[in-house]
């Protein structure tokens, strides 16, 4: 992957030639002008270098419209916690939503069991996400999420392994749209990137940033 702005690989050359991916049922002429520019801030944005990412075939039934982003957090050759974001646009409105842009977003990473234990772990994580959200000062409305937490214990044959646990943030958020009606999609990707570097427990990405706190206890790295 190319290291620029973060390591991104994008798998089409753009939405003019991309149709199903981008929810583009009839060409580029049919995409709003709102969702094209939300697209191209995404693909703009400047990210963590730690974080790989790429463009993966979106959903096709939750919006007219639909782009979406999967990331992994690497260190060398080992990866330590992986995502998806999901942009989605209904030029008419979502009265759920309360407004046409939506974020969907799923983040997981490998804990040691003693932290997977901690009863205020969800709480903690829920934290980070709206936490990164304000740390860029981004105006988003109607969140909804669960955490879940998820321990493996290994016996007979497997006996030999040690437990192994997962927390797993599922969430979605309206961001807020800006001039055009488009919403900042570029400042929320840096802020979800940050998300993801806090589960995998990186540093703080800059001197004095306090929306980045290391995770005690996680499991070792995973070999890719």
């Amino acid at each position: 992957m190319a290291a620029a702005q973060g390591r991104r690989s994008d798998g089409t050359g753009g939405m003019d030639d991309t149709k199903e991916g981008d929810g583009d049922a009839g060409g580029k002429d049919h995409v709003p002008l709102p969702f094209r520019a939300a697209v191209d801030a995404l693909r703009a944005a400047r990210l963590r270098p730690q974080v790989e990412i790429e463009q993966v075939p979106a959903p096709q039934r939750l919006a007219p419209f639909a782009y979406a982003l999967e990331a992994t957090v690497v260190d060398g050759d080992q990866d330590l916690a992986d995502g998806r974001l999901v942009l989605l646009h209904d030029p008419a409105g979502h009265d759920a939503w309360r407004g046409t842009f939506r974020l969907v977003t799923l983040v997981r990473a490998e804990l040691e069991p003693e932290m997977a234990a901690d009863p205020l772990l969800p709480e903690v994580c829920w934290s980070w996400l709206t936490g990164a959200l304000q740390a860029r000062g981004l105006g988003y409305g109607e969140p909804s999420g669960t955490v879940t937490r998820a321990s493996s214990h290994y016996f007979g044959g497997l006996a030999a392994r040690p437990a192994a646990s997962q927390i797993e943030i599922r969430a979605s958020w309206t961001p807020r749209e800006g001039l055009g009606g488009v919403p900042d999609t570029g400042a929320h990707l840096a802020s979800w990137c940050d998300l993801l570097a806090q589960v995998a427990g990186l540093p703080p990405a800059g001197p004095g940033d306090a929306s980045v706190v290391t995770l005690p206890q996680r499991r070792g790295p995973q070999s890719r």
